[in-house]
Order: C-alpha cells, then sequence, then structure tokens
C-alpha cells in the first residue's frame, strides 16, 4: 500500500524513515483514478466485500467441472467489480459449443440480468445463486424448480476448496511476483498443479 502514489505527485512523502518510513493514510481519499503503485501499476485497489479492507490486487477466476472438482480454466484480470461476470463468460464460452444444454453454477454476485441472459443466449442453463436483497433475482421458477439446481448450489462450493489450496500451499495468497502477465502465469501454474494434486487420488478411488 505505500506503493499506491498519487498520479499528479501531490502527495508528500513521510519525513525520514527512507523507502520503509510510516505512512498514516487515514482520513485520505485513494481510489484507481487517482492513484496507482509505483511497483506494479497492473494491480488495482480492490474491496472484496462491505465491511472489507481495500487492498491492492488482481483477480483469478476458476472454472471447475462439478464431477471432479478438478479446474478446467482459469484467468487472471485486473481487480474490479465486472470481472468476475466477465471472466465467467470467456471460460464458459468453448464449452457452451456442443449438442447438449451444460449448466453453470455461480454465487449470488453472478445473479445479473446481463450475465444470465448472455450465458441462456450460449445454451448455458444459469445455474446461479439467487441475490433477492432488496431486488428482484435474474433467475427465477424456470431455473429452480428442477432438481439439478440444488445440486449445482451444493458443489459449487468445491471451488473454494481449489483458491483455498492456490492461495495456501502454493502461496499465491501474496504473490512475489508483479505484473498481470507474470501474476497470471504463475496462478495458472498453481492450478495446473492443484491438479495433479487430485489426480492420484481420484485414480485410487475409480480402482
Amino acid at each position: 500500500m505505500k506503493s499506491f502514489k498519487s498520479r499528479d505527485s501531490s502527495e508528500e512523502p513521510p519525513p525520514g524513515g527512507g523507502r520503509n518510513s510510516e505512512a498514516n493514510f487515514h482520513g485520505r481519499k485513494r481510489s484507481n483514478e487517482t492513484h496507482a503503485s509505483t511497483t506494479d501499476p497492473d494491480a488495482k485497489l480492490y474491496r472484496k466485500g462491505p465491511g472489507k479492507e481495500a487492498k491492492l490486487c488482481f483477480m483469478g477466476h476458476g472454472l471447475m467441472e462439478n464431477r471432479f472438482g478438478l479446474l478446467v480454466g482459469t484467468c487472471l484480470t485486473p481487480a474490479n467489480g465486472h470481472a468476475e461476470r466477465v471472466a465467467a463468460l470467456a471460460m464458459i464460452e468453448p464449452h457452451a459449443d456442443r449438442a447438449q444444454v451444460i449448466t453453470l453454477g455461480a454465487d449470488k454476485a453472478y445473479d445479473a440480468e446481463d450475465f444470465v441472459n448472455e450465458l441462456r443466449s450460449m445454451r448455458v442453463t444459469p445455474h446461479v445463486a439467487q441475490n433477492t436483497s432488496g431486488r428482484r433475482s435474474a433467475i427465477d421458477g424456470r431455473t429452480t424448480r428442477h432438481g439439478g439446481y440444488a445440486v449445482s448450489q451444493r458443489i459449487r462450493k468445491r471451488i473454494e476448496e481449489a483458491f483455498g489450496w492456490i492461495k495456501t500451499v502454493a502461496g499465491q495468497q501474496k504473490t512475489k511476483f508483479r505484473g498481470i502477465d507474470r501474476v497470471g502465469w504463475v496462478f495458472n501454474f498453481a492450478a495446473a498443479a492443484y491438479d495433479l494434486v487430485r489426480l492420484p487420488k481420484l485414480l485410487a478411488a475409480a480402482d
């Protein structure tokens, strides 16, 4: 966060202490429009949810098949409020060109009318969790009345196991790399390693 500087260089550096001097950010308005990181300009200030602290980060996205819990698609994007839905459409599109209709499970953050309509136009059934907090959900009875919807809602949470492994075991909660290309490469490598770790267990269970 100390590298997150004003684009017009209007912030005065704190006196003394060299590069690691104390800095007090309280009361200062900081945003991606007015500030940028001097060490990694690709990283964006992003808050994961209400009450969470804002951090400089990227957003890693994963597409999981629901039978064995393997990651079949990953990508890394700049952090913003629309990145998750845009990435999901990009990752599911190669799998949508099939004779049969497929389903896509997702959490409440994906309950947006344009996202749901785009999935349906691709012949992908949106098994998205309904977000009814003071609003109307884009998912209606056409989807929720089927038993497969409940199954998707239960299984989709297994994606968190993959992200948990990538963050902790693969050490990607705080990356050592800079730049979207390098961070994206190591994120994809970590996702591939997760699948390789799971494969022996799946093969043993199949015997």
